[in-house]
Protein backbone atom coordinates (compact mmCIF):
# COMPACT_ATOMS: atom_id res chain seq x y z
CA UNK A 1 0.00 0.00 0.00
CA UNK A 2 3.00 2.32 0.35
CA UNK A 3 3.79 1.82 -2.58
CA UNK A 4 0.90 2.79 -4.34
CA UNK A 5 0.79 6.28 -2.44
CA UNK A 6 4.14 7.13 -3.67
CA UNK A 7 2.97 6.33 -7.07
CA UNK A 8 0.13 7.97 -7.29
CA UNK A 9 2.50 10.96 -5.10
CA UNK A 10 5.29 10.72 -7.71
CA UNK A 11 2.71 11.01 -10.63
CA UNK A 12 1.03 13.77 -9.37
CA UNK A 13 4.39 15.93 -9.00
CA UNK A 14 5.42 14.54 -12.41
CA UNK A 15 1.95 16.39 -13.67
CA UNK A 16 2.42 19.32 -12.38
CA UNK A 17 5.85 19.68 -13.31
CA UNK A 18 4.96 18.82 -16.97
CA UNK A 19 2.18 21.17 -16.72
CA UNK A 20 3.33 24.21 -14.50
CA UNK A 21 3.36 26.66 -16.91
CA UNK A 22 -0.41 26.03 -18.16
CA UNK A 23 -1.40 26.33 -14.83
CA UNK A 24 -0.09 29.81 -14.21
CA UNK A 25 -0.74 30.68 -17.57
CA UNK A 26 -4.41 30.26 -16.83
CA UNK A 27 -4.19 31.30 -13.91
CA UNK A 28 -3.32 34.75 -15.43
CA UNK A 29 -5.44 35.21 -17.64
CA UNK A 30 -8.53 34.82 -14.71
CA UNK A 31 -6.83 36.77 -13.36
CA UNK A 32 -6.78 39.69 -16.04
CA UNK A 33 -10.41 38.93 -17.58
CA UNK A 34 -11.66 39.26 -13.65
CA UNK A 35 -9.75 42.60 -13.87
CA UNK A 36 -11.21 44.12 -16.96
CA UNK A 37 -15.05 42.45 -16.63
CA UNK A 38 -15.36 41.94 -12.74
CA UNK A 39 -17.53 43.64 -10.34
CA UNK A 40 -14.67 46.24 -9.40
CA UNK A 41 -12.80 46.13 -12.80
CA UNK A 42 -11.92 48.75 -15.00
CA UNK A 43 -15.20 48.84 -17.05
CA UNK A 44 -17.07 49.16 -13.86
CA UNK A 45 -14.70 52.04 -12.46
CA UNK A 46 -14.98 53.61 -15.71
CA UNK A 47 -18.85 53.72 -15.94
CA UNK A 48 -18.64 54.93 -12.26
CA UNK A 49 -16.98 57.55 -13.01
CA UNK A 50 -18.85 58.98 -15.46
CA UNK A 51 -21.54 58.65 -13.50
CA UNK A 52 -19.59 60.64 -11.01
CA UNK A 53 -19.08 63.39 -13.66
CA UNK A 54 -22.42 63.62 -14.68
CA UNK A 55 -23.28 64.09 -10.79
CA UNK A 56 -20.60 66.63 -10.27
CA UNK A 57 -22.51 68.53 -13.19
CA UNK A 58 -25.90 68.40 -11.50
CA UNK A 59 -24.38 69.12 -8.61
CA UNK A 60 -22.98 72.23 -9.78
CA UNK A 61 -26.06 73.31 -11.62
CA UNK A 62 -28.32 72.78 -8.28
CA UNK A 63 -25.93 74.92 -6.54
CA UNK A 64 -26.05 77.73 -9.02
CA UNK A 65 -29.63 77.50 -8.96
CA UNK A 66 -29.33 77.48 -5.11
CA UNK A 67 -26.95 80.95 -5.77
CA UNK A 68 -29.77 82.50 -7.33
CA UNK A 69 -32.66 81.70 -5.36
CA UNK A 70 -30.81 82.85 -2.56
CA UNK A 71 -30.09 86.26 -4.53
CA UNK A 72 -33.39 86.82 -5.36
CA UNK A 73 -34.44 85.85 -1.26
CA UNK A 74 -31.58 88.84 -0.20
CA UNK A 75 -33.45 91.22 -3.08
CA UNK A 76 -37.13 90.80 -1.99
CA UNK A 77 -36.05 91.34 1.94
CA UNK A 78 -33.96 94.53 1.30
CA UNK A 79 -34.39 95.87 -2.35
CA UNK A 80 -38.05 98.11 -2.21
CA UNK A 81 -37.95 97.94 -6.46
CA UNK A 82 -38.36 93.86 -6.42
CA UNK A 83 -40.92 93.98 -3.80
CA UNK A 84 -42.68 96.65 -5.95
CA UNK A 85 -41.88 94.57 -9.53
CA UNK A 86 -43.78 91.18 -7.50
CA UNK A 87 -46.38 93.48 -6.20
CA UNK A 88 -47.48 94.92 -9.51
CA UNK A 89 -47.26 91.50 -11.46
CA UNK A 90 -48.63 88.70 -9.12
CA UNK A 91 -50.89 91.01 -7.34
CA UNK A 92 -52.52 93.84 -9.50
CA UNK A 93 -51.45 96.18 -7.57
CA UNK A 94 -50.53 100.49 -8.69
CA UNK A 95 -49.62 103.39 -6.88
CA UNK A 96 -51.70 105.89 -5.99
CA UNK A 97 -53.00 107.76 -8.78
CA UNK A 98 -51.78 104.95 -11.39
CA UNK A 99 -54.85 103.53 -13.32
CA UNK A 100 -54.67 99.53 -14.42
CA UNK A 101 -56.00 98.48 -17.66
CA UNK A 102 -56.39 94.14 -17.66
CA UNK A 103 -57.03 93.41 -21.29
CA UNK A 104 -58.93 90.31 -21.90
CA UNK A 105 -56.87 87.41 -22.83
CA UNK A 106 -57.85 85.72 -26.16
CA UNK A 107 -60.46 83.52 -26.02
CA UNK A 108 -60.42 80.49 -28.37
CA UNK A 109 -63.19 79.94 -30.77
CA UNK A 110 -66.22 77.87 -29.75
CA UNK A 111 -66.50 74.81 -32.23
CA UNK A 112 -69.04 74.93 -34.98
CA UNK A 113 -72.23 73.78 -34.12
CA UNK A 114 -74.04 71.58 -36.62
CA UNK A 115 -77.57 70.39 -37.22
CA UNK A 116 -80.89 71.71 -38.71
CA UNK A 117 -81.72 73.74 -36.38
CA UNK A 118 -78.88 76.35 -36.69
CA UNK A 119 -79.31 76.65 -40.12
CA UNK A 120 -82.92 77.91 -39.93
CA UNK A 121 -81.84 80.89 -37.59
CA UNK A 122 -79.02 82.02 -39.71
CA UNK A 123 -79.90 84.85 -42.27
CA UNK A 124 -77.80 85.69 -45.17
CA UNK A 125 -76.75 89.11 -45.61
CA UNK A 126 -75.55 90.32 -49.25
CA UNK A 127 -73.03 92.57 -50.00
CA UNK A 128 -74.78 95.98 -49.83
CA UNK A 129 -76.39 95.55 -46.55
CA UNK A 130 -79.32 93.50 -47.42
CA UNK A 131 -81.21 90.55 -47.40
CA UNK A 132 -82.61 88.10 -49.76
Amino acid sequence: MDQRVMTFRMQLGKFLRQNAAAFLWTGMALLVVQDVFGTHGVLAMRRSQREAGEIRKEIQKLNDENRELQDRVKDLKSDPQAIEEIARKEMGLAKPGELIFKLPTKATPAPAETGSSNKKNQTTELPDGTQP
